[in-house]
């Protein structure tokens, strides 16, 4: 399996102006590589699938598999204690519907494929190691971008032009990103930084994008590297609690479904906590993203059930399985609720007193449609919340991506994960790179 939960480094200026552009047309012929090879492996799967498909079942008939031996990953009954909690555990209905999708399959080379082949190859990546699954991931990530990059990116480039850059062009650059949501302290930043270094030497359109591209990444890269550096991860063999925030609407539930098929494809032990009891239908919901995911739920049906003593049977269920991860659906809250941020307290006491021991993060879910609405969220949410991170959603239906350099220059809290579509498949951690190279594709 493909690892997405691993560090991503994050360079240094250096390495970064060391990397291959990938307007480079020399490194199509990587592209082309990595395409036969992934086309090759593609066939060779075909054909082991077809041949396994035969030994096991010869007849030309296919029984339904029972119930019994049809044993899917969740957790048999727990204590005394959490007689009265349900543990939902996945169908198998479901998951062969939904949860389990099928794998990703290989189009034709175009210049989607070409431009994701690229950037992976700016980072390192060698062709005989990049995966259909990163490659997919960045064509849906620019493509969810377009309605971002319209806005910007055509604007952008005529403002560069072939000239080299002025002191109007840098007028014009500022208000296009104050449009774009980027937000006054990282555009202060931006145009400060290119002010300096047109003082200093004369400054062509080419030489000017990219260092537009370097300081785009900086303001992004720095809450993450101010806490170590690396991407968010559950560590092996010990409890993490995570828990997701934010306000209704936003995505939320949505992205807890899609962490626990990420962190279940990645081998972690997982578990979600369905704690969010004040909105209508947010339990049933929260078990459909069990199903799908293939993870167990661990929920109380009793009308307005209190947050807190859910959390406290999910510990529980956690520590006697040997969980890795276990995932807690909040109530959707406004930042200025004061009774749902002592519910949030409430929660956040009950964890530390069960398990001291863990590894705890609070994930702020905004929503890149409501551009600096949700930056307003965010500087509420980190001034009476202890949120360790940001989790943005639904960049494939907005005009605001720029929202991104608002949240990370202004609350300082690091984007964890960003989400580009409706599949399960569809949220990754956050590669500042990628995100700078999808947003400023020039297609």
């Amino acid at each position: 399996l493909d690892s997405f939960f691993i560090a991503m480094t994050h360079e240094t200026d250096d390495q970064i102006i060391e990397k291959p552009s990938i307007d480079n047309e020399e490194n199509l012929d990587w592209a082309k590589q990595a395409y036969a090879r992934l086309k090759q492996q593609q066939e060779e799967k075909k054909i082991q699938s077809q041949i396994l498909l035969e030994k096991t079942f010869p007849q030309e008939s296919i029984e339904e598999p029972s119930s019994e031996n049809s044993s899917i990953n969740s957790l048999e009954e727990t204590s005394n204690s959490l007689q009265q909690v349900d543990i939902s555990k996945p169908s198998l209905a479901s998951l062969s519907s939904e949860g389990i999708q099928e794998e990703p399959s290989l189009g034709e080379f175009d210049d989607t494929f070409a431009w994701s082949a690229k950037v992976l190859e700016a980072q390192g990546k060698k062709a005989d190691k990049i995966s259909l699954d990163e490659i997919n991931w960045l064509s849906r990530l620019q493509q969810g971008l377009e309605k971002t990059r319209k806005g910007l990116v055509t604007d952008l480039l005529e403002k560069f032009g072939d000239d080299p850059l002025t002191p109007e062009t840098l007028d014009e650059l500022e208000t296009l990103l104050l449009r774009s949501d980027v937000g006054v302290t990282a555009t202060d930043q931006i145009i400060n930084a290119l002010r300096t270094r047109l003082n200093e030497e004369v400054l062509d359109s080419k030489e000017g994008l990219r260092f537009l591209k370097e300081q785009l990444c900086q303001i992004l890269d720095m809450p993450i590297a101010e806490t170590g550096g690396d991407a968010l991860a559950p560590q092996r063999n010990i409890l993490n609690i995570w828990l997701l925030v934010g306000v209704n609407g936003v995505g939320k539930t949505t992205t807890l479904g899609k962490l626990a098929n990420l962190a279940l494809s990645n081998g972690f032990s997982t578990l979600i906590a369905a704690a969010d009891t004040f909105r209508a239908a947010a339990v049933e919901q929260v078990k459909v993203w069990g199903d799908r995911s293939g993870v167990a739920v661990i929920a109380n049906n009793s009308p307005n059930a209190d947050p807190a003593s859910i959390v406290f049977d999910a510990i529980g269920a956690a520590k006697s399985k040997n969980v890795e991860l276990l995932l807690v659906d909040t109530a959707g809250r406004l930042q200025n609720k004061n009774n749902l941020m002592e519910e949030l307290t409430k929660v956040r006491k009950i964890i530390t007193r069960l398990a001291p021991e863990a590894n705890v993060e609070s994930l702020l879910v905004l929503d890149a449609t409501q551009g600096q609405n949700g930056l307003s969220q965010a500087m509420g949410f980190s001034k009476s919340a202890d949120i360790t991170g940001v989790v943005i959603t639904k960049l494939d239906g907005s005009s605001r991506g720029g929202v991104a350099f608002a949240v990370a220059s202004q609350t300082k809290l690091p984007i964890r994960f960003i989400g580009a579509g409706e599949g399960i498949r569809d949220l990754r951690p956050f590669n500042s790179f990628e995100f700078v190279e999808a947003l400023l594709a020039n297609k």
